[in-house]
Order: C-alpha cells, then sequence, then structure tokens
C-alpha cells in the first residue's frame, strides 16, 4: 500500500513538474512574474537555506538540536527530491533552448567575420578622404591668384544684366499692358522702383522712371475701371484689389468704394421690400376690424356651442404674405448681403498681405468698414420687417409668421457664421422675441375681449325671460315673480349658462395655448434657444398670457361690485351670483388645471420668478366672496327697498283694522323663495339648526318680554313705556349680536341668510320711523306673523327671524299712540286665509 501510495505521488509529482519548472527557477533567483527581479529585502539570517548569508555549519547543528531523527531523514529526504527537481528543471531548460543556443553561437561568429569586414572598408574610406582633401588644397593654391578677378568680372557681369533690364522696363511694361498680364507689370516695376528712385538724379534713369511711371498710372486706371465694373470673378477682383494696394493706392478708399457699389444695389433689395409695405386701400372699412379679438360664443342658452373658433380679421397688409415677404427679404437682400460680406473679407481681410501691406493694417480697419456697413442696412431691413410684423393683427393662423420667423432667425444665422462679433444676429433674435411676445399681447387682448362679450351674451340671456315675465305678469300682483313657467325656464337656463361660459373660456384658452405652441414647435430654430423657449414659455406664456387672463377676469368680476353710480349698479343680481361660482369653480379646480396644462404642454422651468397657484387661487376665491357679498347686498336692497316704500307711504296712525295680510309681504315672501330657488342652482344646501317643532305658530307680543297682552294692557300708565323700554333693552343685552353685513358662506342657506336680515334690519328701521295707531300697530302683527310662518325656513337658525321680528312688533308698540293687540288667534285666522 505504501509503494502504491509513493507511485501516486510520484506520478502527480511529474505531471505537475513542468508547470513547477521555472516558476521554482524563478523563485530561486528571486524573479517575480513580469519577469523582474523582486525587490525583497536581504537576508540576513545565517540558517535562511535561500539567504546570502546562509552558513552549513549552523543551519546543520541546529536541525540536529530541534529534530528528532526521523524529522532529520525527512528533511534529507526532501532536500534530496528538491535538488534532483532543480537538476532536472536544469537539464529540460538546456535541452528546450539548445537550438536557441546554437544560433546564437552562428550569430556571434558571423558578427565577428562581418565586424572585420567592415574595419577593412573603414581603413579604405579613411585613406582615400586624404587624398582628396590634399587634391582640394593644390587646386585651391593654384587658382588663388585668379579669384579675385573672377569675382570683379562677375559683378559686372551682373550690373550689366540690371542696367539691360532696366532700358528695357518701358518696353516690357507695354508689352505686359498689351498682353493684360497686370501682375507680372507690376511685379518687374517693384524690382526697379528702388533702383531707379535712388539714381533719379541722372538724366537717363529720369527718363526712364518718367516713362515707367506714364505706363503704370495708365495700369492703375485700368485695375481701377476693372474694380468699379465689379463683373469679373472673385479671383479677378481680388487680384485687382492686390495690385492696387501694391501700387500704394489708399486702402480705405478701395474699400469705400467697394461698399459704395455693394450698397447700390442692396438699396434696391430694400426699395423693393418696401413698397411691398403700403397702406391697406380700404383701411378705413376695416379700422375697427383690426382690433384684435375672439369671436364670442357663449350662445344665450346654448350649451352645445362650446368650442368656438377664432374670427380671421383681415390683415391690413399688401397682396403678400408675411411668409412671402420674408422670403423675398431673405432671398434678396440677405443672401446678397452675405455675398458681399464674403467677397468683401476675401479681399480686404482674409486675403494674406504681403511686405509693405503687411505694416498697414488693413484688415483691421476693413472688418470695422465692415461691421458699420452691415449695421446699418441691417437696421433698415430690421425696420421694414418689424414694420411688416407689426401689420399682422389678426389671432386666426400663426404659422405663416412662425414659419416667416424661423425662416428669418435661420438667414441670420448665416451673417453670424460670416462676420463673428457682429451684434446683426442678436438684432434678429430680438425682433422674434418682441413679435413673439406681441402676438402674446394680441392673445391676452383678444381673450379679454372673448371673456367681456361672453359676459354680454350672458347678461342678454338673463334679460330675455325677465322681459317675457314682466309683460305676461304685469296685471296679475298675487302670481309669483316671473310665474311658474318663466321662473322655471330662467332657472333651469342659470347652470347651463354657467357651464357654457365656463367650457368656452377654458376652450378658448386650450385653442389660444394650442396656436402659441407653434411658437415652440420642434422644427422651429429659434425655439429651441435658451435664450427664447425659457423666457418664453415662463414669462411669455405663462405669466403674459395665462396668468394675466386668470387675473383680468378676476378683477373684471370685481369691478360688478362697484357702487350704484358706477357700472356695477346696473349688474342683474344673477350675473353677480353666476360669476361669483364662476370664480369659485376656478379657486376649486380649473387655475389649476389651466397652470397645469401650459407647464406641461410648454415645458415650463420656474428657473424666474413666477406667479404660484395659491396666489392666483385666493385672488378667485375674494372675488367669488365679493361678488357673494354684493349680491346679497343687491338682493337684500331690492327687497328692503319694497318694505321701505310700504312703511313709508301708510298711514299708520289712522289706517282700518287689519283683515288680511299686505301684498308686499307676500311680495317679499315669494321674492325670498324665488331667489332661495335661483341660488340653489349655483350653491349647495349648507348646515341648518335643528327647528322646533312648532317654528311656523311662533306668536309676537308687542313687546320683547314674557308678559301676557292681558297684563300689558290694563297696567298701561305713564309709567309703562319705561317699564317695556327697560325689559326690551334687557333682553337685547341677554340676546346674541347680529351682524348683517357680515360675509357670507359659500352655500345657500348663509346666503339666503345674508338677505333676510338685510330686509328686516331695513323693516325694522324703517318702524322705528314712523308713529302707529291701533290698528297700524295690528297690522304690523299680522304682517310679522306672515312673514315667520316662511321665512324660517330659509335661514340658518330661526331664532333669528324671530328675534328681528320681534324686534319689528316691539318698535311698533312702543311708537304706537294707542297698543291694543290683536288676539293671537285671529291673527292665526288672517294669516292663513291670506
Amino acid at each position: 500500500m505504501e509503494g502504491e501510495a509513493d507511485g501516486l505521488v510520484q506520478v502527480s509529482e511529474d505531471s505537475g513538474r513542468p508547470r513547477r519548472v521555472h516558476g521554482m527557477l524563478k523563485l530561486y533567483y528571486g524573479i517575480n512574474k513580469e519577469g523582474k527581479a523582486a525587490e525583497q529585502a536581504e537576508s540576513l539570517d545565517p540558517c535562511d537555506i535561500n539567504g546570502a548569508h546562509f552558513d552549513p555549519e549552523l543551519f546543520l547543528n541546529k536541525l540536529r538540536r530541534e529534530c528528532s531523527l526521523a524529522e532529520l531523514m525527512d528533511q534529507e529526504t526532501c532536500m534530496v527530491k528538491q535538488i534532483r527537481s532543480l537538476d532536472s528543471d536544469m537539464q529540460t531548460l538546456v535541452y528546450e533552448n539548445y537550438n536557441k543556443f546554437i544560433s546564437a553561437t552562428d550569430t556571434i561568429r558571423k558578427m565577428k567575420n562581418d565586424f572585420k569586414k567592415m574595419e577593412d572598408e573603414m581603413d579604405c574610406l579613411s585613406a582615400n578622404m586624404s587624398a582628396i582633401t590634399e587634391f582640394s588644397a593644390r587646386i585651391s593654391g593654384t587658382l588663388q591668384d585668379q579669384h579675385a578677378q573672377i569675382t570683379k568680372l562677375s559683378g559686372v557681369h551682373t550690373l550689366l544684366r540690371k542696367l539691360q533690364f532696366l532700358f528695357e522696363l518701358p518696353a516690357r511694361l507695354n508689352k505686359c499692358l498689351e498682353l493684360q498680364a497686370y501682375a507680372q507689370a507690376v511685379r518687374s516695376h517693384r524690382r526697379a522702383r528702388c533702383v531707379l528712385q535712388q539714381y533719379s538724379h541722372l538724366p537717363s534713369f529720369k527718363g526712364i522712371q518718367d516713362d515707367c511711371h506714364a505706363i503704370m498710372d495708365k495700369l492703375a486706371q485700368e485695375l481701377r475701371q476693372k474694380f468699379r465694373d465689379g463683373g469679373s470673378s472673385a479671383k479677378d477682383l481680388s487680384e485687382c484689389v492686390e495690385l492696387l494696394l501694391q501700387l500704394d493706392e489708399p486702402a480705405e478708399e478701395l474699400c469705400d468704394k467697394f461698399l459704395s457699389h455693394a450698397q447700390s444695389r442692396l438699396e434696391s433689395d430694400l426699395q423693393g421690400l418696401e413698397a411691398e409695405i403700403r397702406p391697406y386701400p380700404f383701411a378705413s372699412a376695416v379700422k375697427d376690424a383690426s382690433a384684435p379679438r375672439l369671436s364670442s360664443a357663449a350662445a344665450a342658452g346654448s350649451p352645445t356651442d362650446n368650442s368656438p373658433k377664432m374670427s380671421t380679421v383681415p390683415s391690413p397688409t399688401s397682396n403678400t404674405d408675411i411668409l412671402e415677404f420674408i422670403d423675398r427679404g431673405c432671398n434678396e437682400f440677405v443672401s446678397s448681403l452675405c455675398l458681399v460680406i464674403a467677397s468683401y473679407q476675401e479681399l480686404f481681410i482674409n486675403h494674406a498681405q504681403t511686405g509693405e501691406l503687411a505694416s498697414k493694417n488693413i484688415p483691421q480697419m476693413a472688418n470695422g468698414k465692415l461691421q458699420a456697413f452691415v449695421g446699418d442696412l441691417a437696421a433698415r431691413y430690421f425696420s421694414l420687417v418689424e414694420r411688416r410684423i407689426q401689420e399682422e393683427k389678426g389671432v386666426g393662423d400663426n404659422s405663416l409668421l412662425v414659419r416667416a420667423l424661423d425662416r428669418f432667425h435661420r438667414r441670420l444665422q448665416a451673417v453670424a457664421k460670416l462676420l463673428p462679433g457682429s451684434p446683426v444676429p442678436n438684432q434678429g433674435t430680438e425682433i422674434v422675441i418682441r413679435a413673439a411676445t406681441e402676438r402674446v399681447k394680441q392673445y391676452l387682448s383678444a381673450l379679454q375681449s372673448f371673456y367681456m362679450d361672453s359676459l354680454t351674451d350672458v347678461r342678454q340671456a338673463l334679460a330675455t325671460p325677465r322681459l317675457s315675465v314682466v309683460s305676461a305678469s304685469g296685471g296679475g300682483g298675487g302670481a309669483l315673480l316671473g310665474g311658474p313657467a318663466s321662473s322655471r325656464d330662467a332657472s333651469n337656463s342659470l347652470p347651463e349658462l354657467l357651464s357654457s361660459l365656463s367650457a368656452s373660456i377654458l376652450n378658448q384658452i386650450k385653442s389660444v395655448l394650442a396656436s402659441v405652441h407653434l411658437f415652440t414647435a420642434k422644427d422651429i430654430a429659434f425655439s429651441n434657444k435658451p435664450y427664447f423657449k425659457g423666457e418664453f414659455c415662463s414669462q411669455g406664456v405663462r405669466e403674459s398670457l395665462v396668468v394675466s387672463f386668470i387675473k383680468f377676469v378676476c378683477q373684471s368680476s370685481r369691478q360688478f361690485c362697484e357702487s350704484a353710480g358706477d357700472k356695477g349698479g346696473s349688474t342683474p343680481p344673477a350675473l353677480l351670483l353666476l360669476l361669483s361660482r364662476l370664480c369659485l369653480d376656478y379657486e376649486t379646480s380649473t387655475i389649476s388645471y389651466i397652470l397645469t396644462l401650459t407647464d406641461e404642454q410648454f415645458l415650463v422651468q420656474h428657473h424666474s420668478p413666477v406667479t404660484p397657484v395659491t396666489t392666483l387661487c385666493t385672488e378667485a376665491r375674494e372675488a367669488a366672496q365679493k361678488l357673494l357679498n354684493h349680491y346679497v347686498k343687491v338682493q337684500g336692497l331690492i327687497i328692503s327697498q319694497m318694505l321701505r316704500k310700504s312703511v313709508e307711504t301708510r298711514d299708520w296712525v289712522n289706517t282700518i283694522e287689519p283683515r288680511n295680510v299686505r301684498a308686499v309681504m307676500k311680495r317679499v315672501v315669494e321674492d325670498t323663495t324665488s331667489i332661495d330657488v335661483q341660488v340653489g342652482l349655483l350653491y349647495e344646501e349648507g348646515v341648518r339648526k335643528a327647528h322646533s317643532s312648532d317654528s311656523s305658530k311662533r306668536t309676537f307680543s308687542v313687546y320683547s318680554s314674557s308678559r301676557q297682552q292681558a297684563r300689558y294692557a290694563a297696567s298701561y300708565t305713564p309709567s309703562a313705556p319705561m317699564d317695556t323700554n327697560l325689559l326690551s333693552n334687557i333682553h337685547k343685552l341677554f340676546s346674541e349680536r347680529i351682524d348683517i353685513f357680515s360675509s357670507v358662506e359659500f352655500n345657500k342657506v348663509s346666503v339666503i341668510t345674508g338677505i333676510i336680515k338685510i330686509s328686516l334690519k331695513t323693516f325694522l328701521e324703517c318702524v322705528r320711523l314712523r308713529t302707529f295707531g291701533r290698528y297700524g300697530l295690528q297690522q304690523i302683527q299680522v304682517d310679522c306673523h306672515y312673514l315667520q310662518m316662511y321665512l324660517w325656513r330659509f335661514v340658518s337658525d330661526e331664532n333669528l327671524v324671530h328675534f328681528l321680528l320681534d324686534e319689528i312688533v316691539g318698535s311698533s308698540a312702543h311708537r304706537c299712540l294707542d297698543p291694543a293687540p290683536m288676539e293671537q288667534s285671529v291673527i292665526e285666522v288672517i294669516c292663513e286665509r291670506g
């Protein structure tokens, strides 16, 4: 078994030996995996068999001391195996690299032979170089005497050639002028100009110089004419300018001539554009229609018309539309301007200047003139574009205007690329921004006009059934206000009018947002620019359009609450009620919906300060509250007016014994019932306090105490009124204070309670100003009991009605000359019969 185990161990060791060969050798020589010597600290232990300071004697002594015999035998066996393994690995490496060793030996032997041959060649080369040096020295010594003479003859030959060139120069220049070789003529003249100038005091040279000047003046004249015509190619024109500059032609004059020639062509383009902008021939006919407005679609009583369309008001422009006008300006003026800029830059700015021209700094001067030239013409062009854009007053289709502005913006980018640093592209961008902003203002004005027209339609719809009611029931005093059928028609139309008005306004806002959204379409170049999109969406659309319109709705609604002397005095109460409900609906849901729709549609980024939704909701709620308070006040004053006239126009001292309830009291109950139905159509019921079982049968004493009427009549003495007043004042001290003109809540019960409080308070104050007889007091008793029978149902707390009516009866008793109250049973019979 041990033999088998040893065999298995030997097999496993033999199979893994090739993999450990390199590893063990690297470990022995201290080399890492990358083939570099491992930087290890040098071991100073003499017992470290792998260390540099290894001492065999100390190592053996240590093993003998510390290890047993078996361990020593194992250690010996292990070392023997390691030695054999290293020997085997060494032999394997030698066998594997044997061919390489042979090849290296052959290469070294060949290199020795090659270097020997190379040394012989270098020795030969050195000998040849020495011979050449010796021959060169002998030749230089032989020719040294003739070198000075040869140099002198060469100089004379060169001078003769120059003189020959100078004498032939006029003929050469004339020949070049005939062949139109202007560049060669200029080069020849520039070569001889300095020499002729230097020796101009000699007659012969002076004549040559004068002839050359005459020829060059003629050449310059031809170049100027060629430059002035401008019909040559760009290359020929560039060469012409360069030659004129070399002929000392002033660079500023050349720039001015070029720009003046170009301006004449651009002026014709601008005049053509200006001819397109002329007064509309029928301006007087469309003067009133040119104002931006939207068609009113809130038809009276027709809730199906909830998707109005914008009116297409004709613009007072020429026959060409805005897109054609911009196309013509871009294709003619802007294209010509870009061509002029490119040609000018090629001639005066981008062209490389050499020699004397480089020191004159011509590009900087030329660039300044170009900037001024482009700025002046662009300002005139922008003025025409703005005039044409301002004529686009209609708010129908935005697509032509947006496409025109997009094309205008795109073509100006070519100017920005050709002329970096020019303010012209920024000025064009400002025109685009102003046009978009002005369009938003037009839409805001149109929305406002639409809203006011819609309110006018609503007022007409509210007034139409009222007129028919008056004509139908003018002779009937006992019928309800408006009659049953007409009141039902008016009541049914009120929620429909509210729904139609709200839906038409919302649809109009959506239609406007869809039209304005064309300015931010993806295919529009300027819509993605940060200087346009962020500001236009947040401040332009959200703030200037949507938020401003919502504020206008709230502000215009509050204006209906003005005093009677202003326009609010003629406002129908039903319109106040409808507007209050509209503003309340805006506060609860509509404002949030509109702003959310705007933010999602225009991807509004709230980097700049914007109006929060809560602020607008608060403003809408305040407007709704003010409208509802004013509605209560108006309705209360209408009923109060009837009560005041009924009290002031009657002789309460000499009146007859009451046999029925006065008609005005029936009218008060009828009007209150009608108002209750009207308010109930738009507002919820509200909360009421619990009613007692005998609410409709409560009775009123002639003063605010619990004493019986018979006792009061028996004890009526001069001191009795004092007792009555005292008891009444004590009763008021312990009664709850009634705030007549307090703000009402958004429910039917609170609204009707406020109206009844105003009416009964007016009734009370009018009673306090009159003097009553016996039957006058009894009539007040009958009227108050009749009101108690019906009004308690409408208020939130029946004690409020009972307290006010009790005050009215008590005040009548205090102002009565002969206070003899009517029996309660008789009062009930009269009221039930009435």
